[in-house]
C-alpha cells in the first residue's frame, strides 16, 4: 500500500445507487490515518487481516434489507438479497454486488490455503471465500462484520 494520502489511481467500482460502474480514486492511507478513522476492532480486522470470533459480529444475524459497505472506504460490497445463514457465525453471501468491487489474494495463514477477499478500492481485509455455498453461485463469502457498515434499504 502506498504511504501517501492518495495515489490518484482511478478504478471502476459498481455503485448500487447509480446502478452502474463509476470511476473513483483508490483510497490509500498510512496505517496511522486508518487508526484514527476506524475503531480498534475495525483496524485490527480490516487493516491487519484479523478475524472476529464466530457469532460476535453485529451483522452475522442481521436480516434487514440493504447494502453492506466497506467500513474503511464506503464501497458497496454485498446486498442483503445475497446473504444467507451459513451457520458459521459470520455474515455469509453468495456473491458481491459486482465483481469489480472485490479482489482476491491467496492466504496461507494458519497452515491452510484460503482465498482472501479484499475491498478493491482500499485493500481492506474482508474475509475469505469458499466453494461450499448455496446455489446459484455455489460460493460462500465469509465476511467479518468489523470490515462492514450497513446501509438500510432506502437510506
Amino acid at each position: 500500500m502506498n504511504d501517501s494520502p492518495k495515489d490518484h489511481t482511478q478504478i471502476l467500482i459498481f455503485s448500487v445507487v447509480a446502478g452502474r460502474l463509476e470511476s473513483v480514486e483508490r483510497v490509500t492511507l498510512p496505517p496511522e490515518e486508518w487508526q484514527k478513522r476506524l475503531s480498534a476492532e475495525q483496524f485490527r480486522v480490516a487493516r491487519l487481516k484479523g478475524t472476529e470470533p464466530a457469532f460476535s459480529g453485529v451483522y452475522h444475524d442481521l436480516h434487514d434489507a440493504g447494502i453492506y459497505r466497506c467500513a474503511c472506504c464506503g464501497t458497496d460490497l454485498f446486498s442483503s438479497r445475497d446473504k444467507f445463514d451459513s451457520g458459521t457465525g459470520w455474515p455469509s453471501y453468495r456473491a458481491p454486488v459486482h465483481s469489480a468491487n472485490v479482489r482476491f489474494a491467496q492466504d496461507w495463514s494458519f497452515g491452510m490455503k484460503r482465498t482472501e477477499v479484499l475491498c478493491a478500492r482500499c485493500d481492506a481485509h474482508l474475509g475469505h471465500v469458499f466453494d461450499d455455498g448455496p446455489p446459484p453461485t455455489g460460493m460462500r463469502y465469509c465476511i467479518n462484520s468489523a470490515s462492514l457498515s450497513f446501509a438500510p434499504q432506502g437510506a
